[in-house]
Order: C-alpha cells, then sequence, then structure tokens
C-alpha cells in the first residue's frame, strides 16, 4: 500500500491559485507540482 501524499495549506492555495489564471491546463499545473490530477 502507498502512503497518501498531505499538502499544507499554503501548497494547496498556490495550486488553486495556479488553475484559476487559467494561464495552463490542469493536467500540466498537477504534473508541475508532483500531484495526481484526478483522485479516486
Amino acid at each position: 500500500m502507498t502512503k497518501r501524499q498531505t499538502f499544507t495549506a499554503d501548497f494547496k492555495r498556490e495550486a488553486v491559485r495556479l488553475l484559476q489564471t487559467g494561464a495552463k491546463p490542469a493536467a500540466v499545473v498537477a504534473r508541475e507540482l508532483g500531484i495526481p490530477r484526478n483522485r479516486s
């Protein structure tokens, strides 16, 4: 079993800010941040 990633509140705010600017697709932002795009 893999360990679940945890992210700080600041990291999450920055990720949302990057998505809201709309400069890059969500898949690209997720890849750059090293997080899965879709969580199940």
